[in-house]
């Protein structure tokens, strides 16, 4: 990568410095935000953010100056809330048009200081999988994690939308989403499971033993060969009452558990 910096720190105009295409992180805690502000009042910005500089043509056919950002959009936006017209900038050269620096940079920089959920982070693994060639390892070498770090965190989009808006939230946490993982071949199993963990408040040591429970049962039962009409039911009222209901056959009898929650 051919690309330096300009070890020489710059003020721009907010307004002039345009947000990264490729920022990894879509959601930030406005909370947090707000905090930064205040701190960006009181103290200044103390780290310059990381710019690249461009040219482009005005309508009257001049030039006009702007940046494109590469690094630190929480304190661009604390700064903007903060009612400051400036920031400090330190510009890069050389990536002006390298799309792939710039997602690799903005990635790298919000995973060392583990600013993305885990959502966000598993996309901009993905992005940097099937978009610019990377390998698992490769991605694991440029953070400094292992290929099984990258790989289990790219295996989370697998999961249904529900899941995935509940862990991009923090509803739930990657912890979590491992059990549900393992759920994936039974899906109203995996979305019961889902709303158990939410309003039970499940520990991730309870969600893995119901994962494994219910994993366990369902093979018991295939491997019995028990009645398809009676699967058939199970599936049916576990996914219209939205909880896990195992059916037993006794004889000429049998038992029915609904698992319930309030």
């Amino acid at each position: 990568m051919a690309s330096s910096f300009n070890n020489s720190i710059f003020w721009v105009e907010v307004e002039k410095v345009k947000p990264n295409p490729f920022q990894p992180r879509k959601q930030f805690d406005e909370y947090r935000l707000n905090d930064l502000a205040d701190s960006v009042r009181q103290y200044g910005i103390l780290q310059p953010l990381v710019v690249t500089r461009k040219e482009v043509e005005r309508g009257d056919g001049g030039l006009a100056v702007e940046y494109e950002l590469i690094a630190g959009e929480r304190r661009l936006r604390a700064a903007k809330i903060a009612g400051r017209l400036q920031v400090p900038v330190v510009i890069r050269t050389g990536d002006e048009d390298n799309e792939r620096a710039k997602l690799e940079i903005a990635i790298i920089e919000n995973v060392q200081r583990e600013d993305l959920n885990p959502v966000d982070r598993a996309r901009a693994f993905k992005q940097l999988v099937e978009d610019f060639g990377f390998k698992h390892q490769e991605v694991a070498n440029k953070i400094s994690k292992s290929r099984e770090y990258v790989s289990n965190s790219v295996r989370l989009l697998a999961l249904p939308k529900e899941i995935i808006d509940s862990l991009g939230s923090g509803t739930i946490t990657e912890g979590h989403a491992r059990p549900l993982l393992m759920l994936s071949e039974k899906p109203e199993e995996q979305l019961t499971l889902h709303k158990e963990i939410i309003y039970k408040k499940l520990t991730v040591r309870e969600a893995e033993r119901i994962a494994r429970h219910t994993a366990y049962e369902r093979t018991r039962k295939r491997s019995t060969e028990l009645n398809p009409e009676l699967l058939e039911l199970e599936g049916r009222l576990t996914k219209s009452l939205g909880t896990r209901v195992q059916v037993e056959s006794r004889g000429e009898g049998g038992k029915i558990t609904i698992d319930y929650f309030s």
